[in-house]
């Protein structure tokens, strides 16, 4: 019942974050958010806690899929959780234990719709002064937005975590990682290009005004 009453929380703080339009609002709001999950991420450590980890699917469809697939690994990353992307069937799984996976779900829909209204409202921006909105720009704005998103997750949940529980969390981790390897033994890392400077340099300055006070690559099958 606690952990609904959290997650409804965390759900409607994200909700708010994704209808303003203040960018310092939807940056305390998500930070809020993650701050909430990961707290709740330690809360689990303690007695009675899971035994140990498991997966999820979650989709990531096309266009632009490579890009959301980065943006779902760096969520899952900053959540202590472990992305295998399968691009043939438009999902990755995601490993991790019950309240990270949580974490993950709710937050990972919440950036990837703030991400892809600021990629619409910098196109409709460009277009205004004659400049052109390509599938390029639109796929190096994604790739960058998840780039700085991720370092900006881990800046919150680092904040929260008492340093007391870092080998704890760190045995976790190998955990996930042994999960993630069993089931996919044979993952090769997806190199990453950006076609488009203006399109990185867009995404950036996006993410540093989005929904975060203020992890990484994915592989791929």
């Amino acid at each position: 019942m606690a952990e609904q009453r959290m997650l409804d929380r965390v759900r409607a703080l994200l909700r708010k974050a994704e209808s303003t339009t203040f960018p310092e609002e939807a940056d305390a709001l998500t930070a809020k958010a993650q701050e909430l999950m990961a707290r709740h991420g330690i809360d689990d450590l303690g007695p009675g806690a899971d035994t140990g980890p498991t997966h999820r699917r979650v989709a990531v469809p096309p266009p632009h899929d490579g890009a959301k697939a980065m943006l779902l690994d760096a969520v899952a990353g900053a959540n202590r959780c472990r992305a295998v992307w399968s691009r043939e069937g438009a999902y990755a799984t995601v490993f991790g234990f019950p309240a990270d996976l949580d974490a993950v779900e709710v937050l990972y829909q919440s950036v990837l719709i703030q991400a892809t209204k600021a990629m619409i409202r910098e196109a409709r921006t460009r277009a205004r002064y004659g400049r052109a909105d390509t599938p390029a720009f639109r796929e190096s704005f994604l790739i960058a937005y998840a780039d700085r998103i991720g370092a900006r997750l881990d800046a919150v949940s680092g904040e929260v975590t008492p340093e007391d529980l870092l080998p704890v969390l760190a045995s976790r981790e190998v955990e996930v990682k042994a999960a993630a390897d069993k089931l996919f033994p044979e993952v090769e890392s997806v190199p990453v290009s950006v076609p488009s400077r203006e399109g990185w340099n867009s995404g950036s300055l996006a993410a540093e005004q989005a929904s975060l006070r203020g992890r990484r690559g994915v592989d791929g099958r």
